[in-house]
């Protein structure tokens, strides 16, 4: 059975507060909503028409039967989402203050179950065969995950299109430093990077936009995706081409979930064979319009919803 994309890594439970400007120990009411990345962007581009499944592990507890229902009614496949007895399903906790302030609380211990995500058990055969391949920097965190990870990349070995998603958590880490050589060896297995100005310095020990994409194209991949911010996005390819788009104006209430709607769109624009400039348009529209939205998976937009955003010059 094959799959437009396969994405590994994060998992949990979203619980957002209803109010907006309200500090946590103040919220009164909460929305529960599927989370994690890696999930996050297989459900964004199942929003876009794509078959899609996700590698991960929740709690054998109710929160993953939840997880597990959320997905099917998302229609990402849910074959290879397993329970970890003994860990409790991560619950993710965040404050709304707009436009730019969602502080995160991850509950994520004694030990995430999707960091319990082990090399032996992995469908070796789906991961080399989906067109597209997904991996976060989450994974590389903790063992068993980082050496899953790894093996998949090194299986995978540069089939089709394979992602990594720099998903630099400081929380997760010691340090930036124990990160750069597990980022390093991830690369080398990877066609695209994509990050923000922090994730990519953590990946290369540079900042600067331009010099940090020719870091990322150095380290072997194919395609470097910079995040900007307010400036928009930078892409550019081992073959010279470049594109830079602004973002799109929107009025933000929660800005968690529009990287990963950005990645669902990204892996639909490289399945279409667009350009790269309408590839970073269409996934900056796709991000901006969850940007104006208070949940992340269920946000998730549709393509007439991007197209027609696109067309209108900005998120109405």
């Amino acid at each position: 059975m094959a799959y437009d994309l396969i994405t590994m890594g994060r998992i949990g439970v979203d619980l957002y507060p209803l109010q907006t400007g309200v500090p946590l120990p103040q919220v009164t009411s909460f929305g529960k909503f599927l989370g994690g990345s890696a999930t996050n962007v297989a459900v964004a581009a199942s929003r876009l028409g794509r078959r899609t499944a996700v590698i991960t592990r929740t709690g054998d507890d109710p929160f993953g039967v939840y997880l597990h229902e959320a997905l099917q009614g998302f229609g990402v496949d849910d074959r290879w989402v397993t329970p970890v007895p003994g860990l409790p399903t991560p619950v993710t906790f965040c404050e709304v203050f707009p436009p730019d302030d969602f502080p995160l609380y991850f509950y994520r211990q004694p030990k995430a179950p999707d960091l319990e995500i082990d090399a032996h058990e992995l469908d070796l055969d789906a991961i080399h065969g989906t067109s597209v391949f997904w991996v976060t920097g989450t994974g590389l965190s903790e063992e068993p995950s980082r050496t899953a990870t790894l093996a998949a990349l090194a299986h995978r070995a540069k089939a089709g299109t394979t992602v990594f998603d720099l998903d630099w958590r400081p929380m997760f880490w010691s340090d930036p430093a124990a990160a750069r050589p597990f980022y390093e060896e991830a690369l080398r297995h990877t066609t695209v990077a994509v990050g923000n100005l922090d994730e990519v310095e953590v990946a290369t020990g540079v900042r600067k936009p331009r010099e940090a994409a020719q870091a990322l194209l150095d380290a072997g991949v194919e395609l470097a995706v910079v995040k900007q911010g307010p400036k928009g996005v930078l892409a550019v390819d081992s073959k010279g081409n470049e594109a830079e788009v602004p973002p799109l104006p929107v009025n933000v209430l929660n800005g968690l979930g529009a990287g990963d709607a950005f990645g669902g769109s990204l892996v639909h624009g490289l399945l279409e064979g667009w350009d790269l400039e309408k590839i970073m348009r269409h996934a900056n529209a796709a991000g901006a319009i969850v940007a104006s939205r208070l949940e992340c998976s269920s946000a998730m937009p549709t393509t007439d919803e991007i197209e027609s955003a696109i067309a209108a010059g900005a998120v109405k």
